[in-house]
């Protein structure tokens, strides 16, 4: 396709209308408050200036790609026969046509996203409904597809239709029509571009509070020399301004599928074969997230159980010694969206999938973030908190298959909700004045202690030009994270890029602007201490300190037990419960037969409830928190009518004293079933089954009290039943043959 007169004749237009774009209330529906708060943080005639200047080095260099490419015959564009979709880009400084490509490989269920949502494990009912992604890729998705409905939009010129762009856009929000086919985000809202203006446009959203872009593609392995691998170059350090100029939006891209492709003759470790030192381009990056495909195994219940980097996702290093890539994320048949028509799907494989599971599942921690705390993350602290939270694989600490591990949404989001109690999250400065931050925490003892800083760092200067394995530092400002306890020190993990097959070990990491320190079988007060090495450019240093395993309160999330309801008088009952150290209590009570409740908090471990009629019955019911948003489960209801002063009160209760409510009991028969099962135990009618896959696939919901199940249509093999009641939740597997 020959671009050279619609987009030297666009270009400024289409920045225009991108830009029109994501302020508009029609484009996207996040928060208008939330985006003007953001905006408000940047120096904006910065952004604007590092804008206009993408977008004039594009129109240039554009200009210059195509006038080469006709003189040396090259290709503008072009479909491979694996599928893949390349086009010429730009040239490189030494001369070299460089091409974006394509990276073709349910992704919810290894980042464990699915466990947020509404039907998942932790039910917090995050799904992405009101926030935004922006999607760049080989041309747009098909955007009137039935799995989006109006939540697609295209954001530039581009009319041309991707298969490629529309299965990434499958993977993040498709509604789930089929539900083998939903997204990772699926009430979200996302913006489709083609990648010719990447750069350009990508500043431009970000300027306009754009929280994360998604690229699934890169540059060509096969097409360029071998220097270009690993090395920090224009490209990489253009992505870079961007995200330092705008701290809360995030670049996540695809590593690539070039493992055994051959294609590094001259890699800085092992040979070409190995597999390692394939990274290039703008999956280069210091503030980015690249992310590399896995073969993974997760179990209803949300837990990795084994992980493997796929036969194909590209390996690390980049040349400095950075851990690229950072995280993985499932990219095995992965089944999503296909633009033939409006209802069409097709299964593929590779990072290009895996890359939308994990910047979908980092959009929904934005959106849980927001719900709790009314603001959304900085990129460094978003980006911290994945690596920080991911499940560590194969040996301990990160290496560079699959960077930190496997990304976990479920264990992500606890750390979010924990915060005060056993994990904090801050956002943190240091400068010439202020070269020192430190904390003390107290070890839990449940669980290993872990300290992590991240940050958005300046763009490097150290520019690689025609130089194999040049190993200059791209890391401009060297932040250092260290754990102190009665003398002893706890240093970082870290790798070296000439020992690539080694497991990490611990030391100064001078390379990676992420540092995170594992304390095993920790106990007592650790000090926590941030510092800089030489001097900060730009005078200060914004940094995310994320602290996991910690014992910040004495509080407990028990129910509350020992309850007594007692000493009535004309209009009133006094109710009293066990002490529990450091929490806030919430009581609630409500007259039969009514749906709202009237709601007590105290830190006192009793309370008057008042204006009670006579001959009413009511219900009361009681929990502990231990923070804001760490709480336990409510107590059984505890039912009595009252009778007032005259009443034995002790008598009318359905029970005097109650401790944590009784399990679920249910029995599922015939077990093994071809077409139906049916359920008999103690369920009430508020009941709720799911039926789940053994890789955590929920097929079929609905009300736990129908007689039957009607399974028939499902595939013959081994399922798990679920069952939510009042009581709690209690599972049981079947077979269906």
């Amino acid at each position: 396709m020959d671009y050279s007169r619609n987009i030297q004749s666009t270009a400024f237009k289409c920045l225009l209308l991108l830009l029109f774009c994501f302020i508009s209330l029609s484009c996207f529906s996040q928060s208008a408050l939330q985006s003007k708060k953001i905006i408000e943080t940047y120096k904006s005639s910065k952004i604007t200036t590092l804008t206009s200047k993408l977008e004039r080095e594009y129109t240039i260099n554009r200009k210059n790609t195509l006038r080469l490419a006709k003189q040396n015959g090259w290709k503008i564009s072009e479909k491979l026969p694996n599928g893949d979709y390349i086009e010429l880009q730009e040239i490189g400084i030494d001369g070299t046509p460089i091409y974006y490509t394509t990276l073709n490989d349910n992704v919810s269920n290894v980042t464990r996203a699915n466990t947020l949502y509404n039907t998942g494990v932790s039910n917090l009912q995050i799904s992405g409904e009101g926030m935004r992604i922006g999607v760049w890729d080989a041309g747009v998705a098909l955007t009137n597809h039935q799995e989006f409905g109006t939540r697609a939009e295209i954001g530039d010129y581009t009319n041309t239709i991707n298969s490629h762009a529309t299965m990434v856009m499958g993977t993040l929000i498709a509604s789930g029509i089929k539900e083998k086919a939903r997204g990772v985000a699926y009430k979200a809202h996302a913006v489709t571009n083609n990648w010719v203006m990447d750069r350009a446009e990508s500043a431009a959203a970000a300027a306009n509070g754009l929280l994360i872009s998604n690229h699934s593609y890169g540059i060509k392995t096969d097409r360029v020399p071998d220097w270009y691998f690993g090395a920090y170059l224009k490209v990489s350090q253009d992505w870079d301004k961007i995200m330092y100029n705008a701290p809360y939006y995030l670049m996540v891209t695809a590593a690539g599928n070039a493992q055994k492709s051959g294609d590094n003759d001259a890699p800085i470790y092992g040979n070409s074969g190995d597999g390692y030192d394939l990274i290039l381009g703008f999956a280069t990056t210091k503030n980015g997230i690249t992310v590399a495909a896995a073969d993974t195994k997760i179990d209803s219940q949300g837990e990795l159980l084994s992980a493997t980097a796929s036969s194909y996702s590209s390996y690390g290093p980049v040349d400095d010694g950075r851990i690229k890539p950072d995280i993985a994320g499932e990219g095995l048949e992965i089944y999503s969206t296909n633009s033939s028509n409006t209802s069409s799907y097709r299964t593929a494989i590779g990072t290009s999938m895996a890359t939308p599971g994990v910047s979908g599942s980092m959009l929904l921690l934005q959106q849980y973030y927001e719900q709790l705390n009314a603001s959304y993350m900085k990129a460094a602290t978003l980006k911290g908190l994945v690596l920080h939270s991911a499940d560590d694989v194969n040996a301990p600490g990160p290496d560079y298959k699959m960077g930190w591990g496997v990304m976990n949404s479920k264990a992500a989001a606890e750390i979010i909700v924990n915060e005060g109690y056993s994990s904090s999250i801050s956002e943190e400065t240091l400068n010439s004045e202020e070269n020192t931050y430190t904390i003390t925490v107290n070890a839990s003892g449940d669980e290993p202690l872990m300290a992590s800083i991240s940050w958005t760092d300046p763009a490097s200067e150290n520019l690689i030009r025609a130089s194999v394995n040049n190993s200059t530092r791209a890391l401009v400002n060297d932040l250092d994270i260290r754990i102190t306890k009665n003398g002893e020190t706890f240093y970082p993990w870290k790798l070296s890029a000439l020992n690539a097959e080694n497991a990490a070990t611990k030391g100064d990491n001078r390379v990676d602007p992420f540092e995170k320190i594992t304390i095993d079988a920790a106990e007592g007060t650790y000090t926590i201490t941030v510092t800089y090495k030489g001097t900060l450019q730009n005078q200060l240093q914004n940094f995310s300190l994320i602290v996991s395993g910690t014992a910040i309160t004495a509080c407990r999330t028990a129910v509350p037990s020992e309850i007594f309801i007692d000493k009535a008088e004309d209009t009133s009952v006094t109710m009293e419960w066990g002490a529990i150290e450091d929490a806030l209590f919430e009581v609630q009570y409500r007259e039969e037969n009514t749906t709202t409740w009237t709601t007590f908090y105290t830190e006192e471990t009793s309370i008057l409830l008042d204006k009670l009629q006579k001959e009413k019955k009511y219900e009361i019911r009681l929990r502990t928190f231990c923070t804001e948003n760490v709480a336990s489960k409510y107590t059984r209801g505890i039912e009595f009518i009252f009778y007032g002063k005259s009443t034995d009160l002790v008598q009318l209760l359905e029970s005097k004293e109650f401790n944590e409510s009784s399990e679920i009991e249910f029995s599922i028969y015939p077990n093994p079933t071809v077409d139906n099962i049916t359920l008999e135990g103690n369920l009430s009618e508020k009941a709720k089954y799911s039926i789940v896959t053994t890789t955590g696939l929920i097929v079929k919901q609905g009300d736990a009290t129908e007689a039957e199940i009607n399974v028939s249509n499902l595939a013959t093999g081994l399922y798990i039943l679920s069952v939510q009641d009042n009581n709690g939740r209690k599972s049981s597997k079947f077979f269906k043959g």
